[in-house]
């Protein structure tokens, strides 16, 4: 087998991914939408509606899907053995970046994000296709780890402390409880409130800012804190957990449940 992507970072450009396209390990993740699948894709990707990565049902449509589901999702793409992932989308990261949390949750390692998604590969004047690989297999046997999530138990035990960052990507309306989409408004106590959009620059096809880390250390998302990110329904903080991933930050969760548990439970402390 070859190993073209090994000497790769995490977060990979078009032309890295153009002369690699037939590598046998590659599985290509198109996170865009059924419609914009069909218009033309990378060659060779594979389309998962994005919804199948989020349980989606209320309170707390974000929550991680049962394992059959994982299980038949990852079949579906010819889950296998030495694989190697390249993920992206067209919104600057944030489906790419929640199925890079699946991705960790079980257990595989070898993955990249596309930077910019299908607006970089575009920009860049590259093919696309109208092809459509069929389905790879049947359902494959995983074992989930949960080190990458944040429950709402868990949370609530590590508020407060010193080693710990809660990344809040939602808008700034939503922090500030101006914008209301709970039973209760505002944000988790002791949050910080980094908007996904700000990371993504618009002047280079919603690739990753050049100067997240700079942006990050100045609000105090540090490397030596546990970053547990979040926004609605855990999409939008996809970016976030990817952006905090591809930074070396050693220790990053994604709390699934994310506002839309944390804002409509009873018990659960809120900030203005």
């Amino acid at each position: 087998m070859s190993d073209v992507f090994s000497e790769l970072p995490l977060v990979i450009e078009p032309s890295d991914l153009l002369p690699r396209l037939s590598a046998p390990e590659l599985i290509l993740v198109d996170l865009t939408s059924s419609a914009r699948y069909a218009e033309g894709h990378i060659p060779g990707a594979r389309y998962i509606d994005p919804k199948r990565t989020q349980l989606g049902q209320p309170p707390a449509p974000g929550l991680l899907p049962p394992r059959e589901h994982l299980e038949e999702l990852f079949g579906d793409l010819g889950h296998r053995h030495g694989a190697v992932y390249v993920v992206y989308d067209d919104e600057g990261g944030g489906w790419a970046g929640r199925f890079i949390w699946l991705l960790d949750i079980i257990g595989q390692r070898r993955y990249h994000y596309l930077n910019g998604g299908l607006h970089a590969w575009l920009t860049a004047g590259l093919p696309l296709s109208h092809d459509v690989p069929p389905r790879a297999g049947g359902p494959v046997q995983l074992r989930l780890d949960e080190t990458p999530i944040a429950s709402l138990d868990y949370l609530q035990s590590r508020l407060g402390a010193d080693d710990l960052v809660i990344w809040d990507a939602r808008s700034p309306a939503e922090y500030r409880g101006e914008k209301v989409l709970a039973a209760k408004g505002g944000h988790i106590p002791g949050a910080v409130n980094y908007e996904w959009t700000a990371g993504m620059d618009g002047a280079r096809a919603l690739r990753i800012r050049a100067n997240i880390a700079e942006q990050l250390l100045a609000l105090g998302i540090t490397p030596d804190k546990e970053i547990i990110t979040h926004c609605h329904t855990h999409h939008r903080s996809g970016f976030t957990y990817l952006v905090a991933k591809a930074l070396g930050y050693p220790r990053v969760k994604g709390y699934a449940g994310s506002w839309s548990e944390w804002g409509n439970h009873p018990d659960t402390p809120v900030e203005l």
